[in-house]
């Protein structure tokens, strides 16, 4: 059975309304357009409104079969589906039947007990409630003994100390595991007051260079080596003489052929002296040229880590003797700027020679110092490295001593979990064993229903129903190759689907999902549970149609309301306020509802539909509720003239059989005046959008209509009633809202009692 079902941001449904405390028996009342639909939509199919849910009794589902116009439109076709029902059998195989369904029932009521025993955690019942509830309270006392020494023991707790379950775990693992020596907690203390101080903790070395590679630089060839071109060629002795090669070699790289002109006299180059001094400068000139280069450039780059390496030592402040170090870093930074100038001028001037300063000592004097510092830092590192296999020591010390301090309720707790545990296993296997057996039960039941299930018996069934009412020109007949579906024909076999009234397509299409209750589509189930939504079964019937529809519906009820059958609960949505009267009567019912019934309204408002409960059957007459409307002093005058002009309509013309005319005519002269400008002035307000524009309606002029209308009635000798129904005069906070007429209102035109207001919507 449903206890709740939430519907939220769904059609008409913005914000959550909910249907709670759910009963067998579930009455909703609401006009057109409330929302009523909607609510038997969630319920045929939650699982495709993700913002809505259903509540079920013990988390079991059961089939739930609903008839809206959904239903109508999904099989109200060609072919209509054959039901399924067990039909006339004889006594022996129904009680086959009957004793396959009572198993099947006899395992879901022990897997329901089980289920119950088990609980939920979330909901904190059964085993796994008890298990939640046990494992919340040792977790609290877990707490406790953190905080009591976590002062001076935060270090041991470091990774478990902001999360109880994490520190309730680690209490359990230790209590568990933990074999280290147990000693008296003021050693404890003492130990982490030294241990655990802060300060200590490992440092990087520092990095180290190998001054080797930049000494090497130093005695480089190429550096005595005077570069210059060729010696065999003409102009070599001139340009020899002159010491001017690396001038030459220079303003070759601005000539670009023969005939242009020349870089050191200006005048046109010519051809074989341009050949000749190409030849000067040979591959063997070309190869020094670049060993120079090579050598300037690796140096920079190895001269720069170096001085790089000693810089953050310097910055690390990790053991270094910052005042020795720097002077030795400025001095090695001058030698190795000098040699860098050195070597340019060296590029400059290939056939110059050069000597680079010695770096040696500068460099070796750098590292030793850094080599100093890293010998401390591994020191200072294998001192840590003990204290934190101290500090590990102590912290597991400490562990010993809080579980041994709490051993009885450690043990306590892991004995009463044990417990727990093993009964949760066991009514987990219970429940395993169970669910196979209700399998094997409930395919024996569908095994015996498959073979003695028909669609006939239905068909039989509503045609007898149909031509009690006098529906002879059509009825049901099977149709298909196996004939289990069902077509309706008129009496020479032709299809009459197309041909039926609105009337008889929702009389039959009725009848179909009534019989469908009692069956299924399919040759197995038939003897499932079910939930059983009525929504706005009687629409488009006339009255002795309602009235067999309601007796039907009654007989779904009682059986609900039993609880002996397949029926277990009923949700009955309508606006038709006759048909409601008619399926809520119960001479047993008192003020208040009865326990296995629930009674709701379904209001259309600004922010959307809203669901209200009530404790006992909410909906009157809409008569009573217009008279209500005209007893509040503060009545709204833009309704009360369909108000006014509805009461007389309803009880002079349907009820007493008079018109207007014969009214008027019960006065004479200046009365018979102000009666006829009330009909007027009452029909326009039915006729007419009211607009203060145009129609000025003062309290003065309401106060005069509403004292003829009063006068109506005694003038007809009908005082009594009038007065009978006015009653007292309603304190201002009971005052009945204006949307409370328009609904009694369109409740009166639904069921027929009114007639549409010519010119109001149908």
């Amino acid at each position: 059975m449903i206890e709740e079902v939430c519907i939220a941001k769904v059609a008409t449904y913005d914000s959550g309304q909910r249907l709670h405390a759910l009963k067998a028996i579930n009455f909703i009342f609401g006009t057109n357009g409330s929302g009523k639909t909607t609510i038997s939509r969630v319920l045929a199919d939650t699982a495709s409104y993700p913002t809505c849910s259903t509540i079920w009794d013990r988390g079991r589902s059961v089939e739930t079969l609903v008839y809206n116009s959904d239903f109508v439109e999904r099989n109200f076709t060609e072919r209509l589906r054959g039901i399924f029902t067990l039909g006339e059998l004889e006594a022996g195989k129904l009680q086959q039947i009957e004793e396959a369904r009572q198993k099947v029932s006899g395992y879901l009521e022990q897997i329901d007990k089980l289920k119950l025993t088990l609980g939920t955690a979330s909901d904190g019942t059964g085993k796994l409630g008890d298990l939640k509830r046990l494992r919340a309270a040792f977790e609290e006392r877990c707490w406790q003994i953190k905080s009591e020494h976590d002062g001076e023991f935060k270090r041991a707790f470091e990774g478990v100390r902001n999360a109880k379950e994490k520190f309730c775990d680690r209490v359990l693992g230790e209590a568990a595991t933990n074999a280290s020596n147990l000693r008296a907690l003021d050693d404890l203390r003492s130990k982490a007051s030294s241990i655990f101080a802060d300060g200590a903790a490992r440092i990087a070395p520092l990095a180290s260079f190998d001054s080797g590679r930049l000494i090497s630089f130093e005695s480089d060839p190429i550096l005595e080596k005077r570069v210059v071109g060729k010696e065999d060629i003409e102009l070599a002795p001139l340009i020899r003489r002159l010491g001017n090669s690396d001038w030459v070699r220079a303003g070759l790289h601005f000539v670009e052929g023969a005939e242009t002109p020349c870089p050191f006299c200006q005048k046109t180059m010519e051809a074989e002296l341009l050949q000749k001094l190409n030849d000067l400068f040979d591959e063997t000139y070309i190869a020094d040229i670049e060993s120079i280069d090579s050598l300037r450039d690796t140096y920079a780059t190895r001269a720069q880590a170096i001085l790089e390496t000693s810089e953050a030592a310097l910055n690390s402040g990790s053991f270094i003797d910052v005042d020795a170090l720097r002077p030795l870093v400025d001095r090695l930074r001058a030698i190795i700027g000098l040699n860098q100038t050195h070597l340019e001028r060296k590029r400059r001037e290939p056939s110059s020679r050069v000597k680079l300063e010695p770096a040696g000592e500068a460099a070796r004097a750098v590292a030793e110092i850094i080599g100093q510092a890293n010998a401390e830092i591994s020191r200072h590192n294998s001192l840590v490295e003990n204290l934190i296999a101290e500090r590990a020591t102590l912290s597991s010390e400490i562990w010993r001593y809080i579980c041994n301090a709490n051993k009885s309720a450690i043990d306590e707790f892991v004995s009463n979990k044990a417990n727990l545990d093993k009964a949760i296993e066991g009514i987990s296997n219970g429940l395993k064993t169970k669910a196979t057996d209700l399998a094997l039960a409930e395919k024996a039941l569908a095994d015996l229903e498959a073979s003695v299930t028909s669609v006939q018996p239905t068909v039989i069934e509503i045609n007898g129903i149909l031509a009690s009412f006098g529906f002879t020109s059509f009825r049901l007949a099977t149709a298909g190759e196996r004939n289990e579906s069902y077509a309706i024909v008129r009496d020479d076999g032709s299809n009459a689907r197309s041909t039926l009234s609105e009337g008889e397509r929702s009389f039959i299409s009725f009848l179909y999902f009534y019989h469908l209750i009692r069956g299924n589509m399919t040759a197995t189930g038939v003897s499932g549970d079910r939930i059983v939504v009525f929504d706005d079964p009687v629409s488009s019937l006339d009255s002795d149609v309602l009235f067999i529809v309601s007796a039907l519906i009654k007989r779904v009820l009682a059986e609900a309301c039993s609880g002996t059958g397949r029926i277990k609960q009923v949700f009955v949505l309508t606006h038709n306020i006759y048909f409601h009267k008619e399926v809520t009567f119960d001479p047993d019912r008192k003020a208040e509802k009865r326990s296995h019934e629930t009674f709701w309204i379904v209001r259309k408002t600004e922010d959307g539909s809203a669901i209200l409960g009530y404790p006992n059957n909410p909906i009157r007459t809409s008569y009573e509720l217009l008279w209500e409307e005209v007893r509040n002093p503060n009545r709204p005058a833009l309704t009360i003239q369909n108000v006014l002009r509805r009461i007389l309509e309803h009880y002079f013309t349907i009820l007493g059989n008079m018109d207007k005319d014969s009214i008027i005519a019960k006065f004479d002269g200046r009365d018979q005046q102000i009666c006829a400008s009330l009909f007027s002035w009452i029909n326009d307000g039915s006729h007419n959008f009211s607009d203060e524009l145009y129609v000025s309606l003062d309290e003065t002029t309401v106060d005069k209509y509403l004292s003829v209308f009063r006068r109506i009635f005694y003038a007809t000798g009908h005082g009594a009633h009038y007065e009978m129904m006015l009653g007292p005069v309603p304190a201002t906070e009971n005052e009945i809202p204006a949307e409370t007429v328009a609904i009694a209102t369109e409740m009166l035109e639904a069921s027929g009692v009114l007639p549409v207001a010519h010119g109001d919507p149908p």
